[in-house]
């Protein structure tokens, strides 16, 4: 596969808004992984009450704080074995680098690491649980 093939896949890509593209034969085998932004967005909701007075619902607080999210398709566990406690907990300060947990993805075991120094403010994922590429996973204090 030569490079201009390639850039005729990731084109593709980013037409049908794709985030992975796994393609082989007998010969080759490729496997492009876009990066792609995750947004949430909360909207408020109206309560109307029978005094005929529009009230509205206080807006919850939307999260703040930077978050880790998944780089890969995989099971996210949070600790090295099921008898070994957690790699980090909630209100734990962590360096970049340091170890939050691990990405099984195709029978191998890829660690999540901190791209950032912070305190833990939520854990966003149970343990074993499905993790998609780009997923929140730990989010920081702000």
């Amino acid at each position: 596969m030569d490079i201009a093939q390639i850039r005729e896949l990731i084109e593709l890509m980013e037409e049908k808004d794709l985030a992975n593209l796994e393609l082989g034969n007998d010969d080759s085998y490729i496997h492009l992984t876009r990066n792609v932004a995750v947004q949430t967005v909360a909207v408020p909701q109206a309560v109307i009450s029978s005094d005929s007075t529009p009230a509205v619902a206080p807006t919850p607080k939307a999260p703040s704080g930077k978050v880790e999210t998944s780089p890969m398709v995989g099971v996210f566990y949070s600790a090295p074995s099921p008898n070994d406690p957690p790699f980090v907990k909630v209100g734990q300060k962590v360096e970049a680098g340091d170890q939050l947990g691990i990405i099984e993805a195709m029978k191998i075991m890829n660690p999540l690491e901190a791209t950032q120094s912070g305190i833990i403010e939520e854990i966003l994922v149970s343990n074993a649980d499905v993790v998609q590429f780009g997923q929140p996973v730990i989010r920081y204090k702000a």
